[in-house]
């Protein structure tokens, strides 16, 4: 048996077992088609916070916010994907909050990801189709232009009004029902988070139902007058679905290991 000197091993590619921050970001911008969509001013989709090593396991959440940083630590997460990111707005001193959500993530060398508007409207992982196979409700086209891309999608599964609401309380546990649109529902819209702001184009998209997951008071007012149904699910609860898909592809295609950060938002 020959006897291995450490000259001969300069020959051998050193093997990384562990994916890297990098390889990580490239194939969740790949998979999710991150330049799908334009995002909201001052959002950023992509890699916000990186580390320093390998990825061990794989995380998700809703939010970027300190609570599901410190779970993401507790549980030895060191890539957290979430679908409403660190950034939204114009630049902010990094004081007080915003210092210790960084702080946090440095201390502890976890990378921070965030998916928003393409992880809505994604055709396989995204928030909107994921709803509606939970639901049990096909999906045949998309609606809602945002800067010229459709995110919403919708339906032409006619099952009735009542069934609609039956199968949205068995799948959330807060459902507030409006219902000024026909008890035989044609075609039903899904916008997940807060697709209130998509009411009004719904009649010219020829869609009288409406699934989302918040709205303001006054878009009472209009689903009574443009004679919709409106199903608010939560916007938290209508998004969780993604951001939990993307991370079992990501612990798949990697063989790591993932969890969902759940910080039971009721709103």
């Amino acid at each position: 048996m020959r006897n291995w000197q450490n000259s001969d091993l300069q020959h051998f590619p050193i093997l990384n077992a562990m994916p890297s921050c990098q390889e990580i970001t490239e194939y969740c911008n790949s998979v999710s088609d991150i330049h799908s969509i334009n995002d909201y001013p001052g959002a950023y989709n992509g890699l916000q916070v990186e580390n320093t090593g390998e990825i061990r396991k794989i995380g998700a959440a809703v939010d970027a916010g300190l609570v599901p940083f410190q779970m993401a630590t507790e549980r030895e997460i060191d890539y957290l994907i979430v679908h409403h990111g660190l950034f939204w707005g114009p630049i902010a001193p990094v004081t007080g909050i915003n210092y210790q959500k960084l702080k946090s993530l440095f201390d502890h060398n976890i990378a921070l990801y965030s998916n928003h508007l393409p992880l809505d409207r994604h055709p396989e992982i995204g928030n909107n189709a994921l709803l509606a196979k939970a639901v049990g409700i096909t999906t045949h086209g998309q609606f809602g232009d945002f800067e010229g891309v459709p995110v919403g999608c919708y339906s032409e599964d006619s099952p009735s009004r009542e069934d609609l609401a039956e199968r949205l309380r068995s799948q959330f546990q807060n459902v507030t029902a409006i219902e000024f649109g026909p008890a035989q529902p044609k075609r039903i819209g899904i916008m997940t988070g807060g697709g209130g702001s998509m009411i009004l184009e719904l009649p010219a998209s020829g869609i009288d139902t409406l699934i989302t997951g918040e709205c303001s008071e006054h878009h009472f007012n209009m689903a009574q007058e443009l004679g919709i149904n409106l199903y608010l699910c939560g916007h938290y609860a209508t998004e969780v679905f993604a951001v939990q898909a993307l991370a079992e592809k990501v612990a798949d295609h990697f063989g790591l290991s993932w969890e969902f950060l759940d910080t039971g938002n009721p709103l």
